[in-house]
């Protein structure tokens, strides 16, 4: 008999330490995973990555703004050149051409150049420099999609070295447990994620800026006609 109540004992105090335990467990803060530890895990090749990143960055805001300024609506400039070659002064037209400082500006004043000459000669003077103009504006338009080509696969390279660390975690230790393939996990998935994120917004950018320069080829072909047809006006 006393050996059951030592033993009842024995596993009443069990019990009570284990719900002990188990209760300081429960109330003990879970650990947060910061953004910037989560980075951390994926290794080296988030270097690259991140590098791309802010070189994709950088090209967009640059271009974005430079195309967004050589679209801005130059009607006025039109409207005093019209004024200008129907008055017979090419030379303030000019001017005015000079004093705008873009790219409608500059192929108007190519164009008033030329005028006594065949009107296909003024054509091909115009379109000369509007291919010149449109290149200035794709400058560095195609990093941004080699960026976008490149960024995820360095998250697959990530992905592989990950697997490998797995693989010789697993050789060193010989212990197929989550603690141990967990770090090669981690490289694994945030490479992956962060290159297919990189890759994504660096795709939609490329197609952005590409959008912009088609509507300013757009806008500065139809000026281009419009000033042939005004240059053929006084010969109709």
């Amino acid at each position: 008999m006393m050996l059951l109540l030592q033993v009842a004992d024995t596993t009443a105090k069990l019990i009570d330490t284990a719900a002990r335990t188990t209760q300081q467990l429960a109330t003990q803060p879970t650990e947060e995973l910061r953004f910037g530890d989560l980075l951390l895990k994926g290794g080296w090749v988030m270097v690259p990555i991140g590098i791309l990143a802010v070189l994709g960055l950088v090209i967009f805001f640059e271009r974005f703004f430079t195309i967004q300024k050589a679209s801005k609506n130059e009607s006025h400039l039109m409207t005093q050149v019209r004024s200008s070659i129907l008055s017979g002064n090419v030379e303030a037209a000019m001017a005015i051409c000079r004093s705008i400082n873009s790219p409608l500006g500059r192929m108007l004043q190519k164009g008033l150049l030329r005028i006594g000459r065949p009107i296909k000669d003024i054509e091909g003077a115009i379109e000369n420099v509007g291919k010149l103009e449109v290149s200035k504006l794709e400058k560095n338009i195609g990093i941004i999609g080699i960026v976008a080509g490149i960024a995820p696969m360095f998250g697959f390279l990530g992905t592989i070295a990950g697997v490998i660390k797995i693989f010789y975690d697993i050789s060193k230790t010989d212990n197929i447990s989550m603690g141990v393939i967990s770090g090669g996990l981690y490289v694994k998935m945030v490479t992956s994620a962060a290159g297919l994120f990189v890759g994504i917004i660096a795709y939609v950018c490329y197609h952005i800026l590409n959008m912009m320069v088609d509507k300013v080829i757009l806008k500065l072909e139809t000026d281009a006609i419009e000033f042939i047809d005004l240059l053929e006006e006084p010969s109709k």
